[in-house]
């Protein structure tokens, strides 16, 4: 079965996930970034690329980072951004989802970016519109329930390449809430796609999805020796708003197991780099000693997902 993500030649169409795609695909988008990142050195920050092109900002949940990297990047693309307003737009009132894209796109649309609470939102939205016969139009995946963050666990490969320079000798630890992190799935498949030595996810046992292992990935739950001798260390916030229940005793409980304070990064190795997608948690998955010390290159993170941001657009629309 063809990925529903590539055309009949294999160039990317659409990005809903990493999981699936080739290797060659995810490095051309990496390198693609980096020429983007000299254009955020410029004075004049702009390149014609999506002129006349229009990209919809469609996010039915709350984001204050992913949204603005992205309507950034498309401004720096010369793309025109429309930022749908969900709460006040017909979806509120009743209409569906391919109702209100069928309308967007009977405006003109040339790219979707999709975040949704629901796994399978941007899924949905690609196969209507192929269906539609419309491969013109195109949708990039800006989070989708528990899924896939595409975009992010791409931005975090730029940061691992761009410090540590390749992928096959590293060890990286995943840290935190698993089970309902899109953007730890989006790095599991990138990072093992890549051919990093070791991907350890670390965690309590209510906070790792059943049978995790079964993608490529060693499964820890002690923090100390999980971190020992990494090179990179992913902190994952806690996912309050997804859980269901209380599957954790209290946040004090949770730093004391699980948090990366100076103690426990000093078991890294010395050059190690400490990730985290944001938005932080401080004393509660991270201590401020970390998040604001010299291995921390968390907004370096923000500023590459700009580059990244605009390289999956740039791509998508054939330039």
């Amino acid at each position: 079965m063809r990925n529903p993500q590539l055309n009949a030649n294999g160039a990317l169409t659409h990005l809903l996930s990493i999981e699936g795609l080739p290797r060659e695909v995810i490095t051309h988008i990496l390198d693609t970034a980096s020429s983007f990142l000299k254009v955020s050195h410029r004075d004049v920050k702009k390149v014609p690329l999506l002129r006349g092109k229009s990209v919809f900002n469609v996010f039915f949940e709350n984001s204050t980072r992913t949204r603005t990297t992205f309507e950034i990047a498309a401004k720096r693309l010369s793309a025109d951004v429309i930022n749908l307003d969900v709460t006040r737009s017909s979806t509120a009132k009743g209409e569906t989802l391919l109702d209100t894209v069928d309308n967007l796109v009977a405006m003109h649309a040339d790219m979707f970016v999709v975040r949704h609470a629901a796994s399978g939102a941007p899924h949905l939205i690609a196969d209507h519109l192929r269906r539609l016969g419309r491969e013109d139009v195109h949708v990039v995946n800006a989070g989708d329930g528990r899924h896939a963050h595409p975009t992010q666990g791409l931005l975090d490969m730029y940061t691992i390449r761009h410090y540590k320079q390749e992928f096959t000798n590293l060890v990286v630890a995943i840290v935190g809430d698993i089970l309902h992190s899109r953007v730890a799935r989006s790095d599991i498949h990138a990072l093992t796609t890549l051919g990093a030595a070791e991907v350890r996810a670390v965690g309590p046992q209510t906070l790792l999805p059943t049978a995790i292992e079964k993608m490529g990935v060693r499964v820890c739950h002690d923090l100390r020796s999980a971190i020992r001798d990494c090179d990179v260390v992913i902190m994952l916030r806690l996912q309050n708003e997804r859980m269901n229940g209380a599957l954790l005793p209290s946040a004090r409980e949770y730093f004391r197991c699980y948090g990366l304070t100076p103690a426990v990064l000093a078991l890294a190795r010395p050059d190690a780099i400490v990730m985290h997608p944001g938005p932080m948690n401080r004393g509660v998955e991270i201590d401020s000693d970390v998040a604001d010390g010299p291995q921390a290159v968390i907004l370096p993170q923000v500023t590459f997902g700009i580059a990244v941001r605009m390289a999956v657009m740039g791509i998508l629309a054939g330039n």
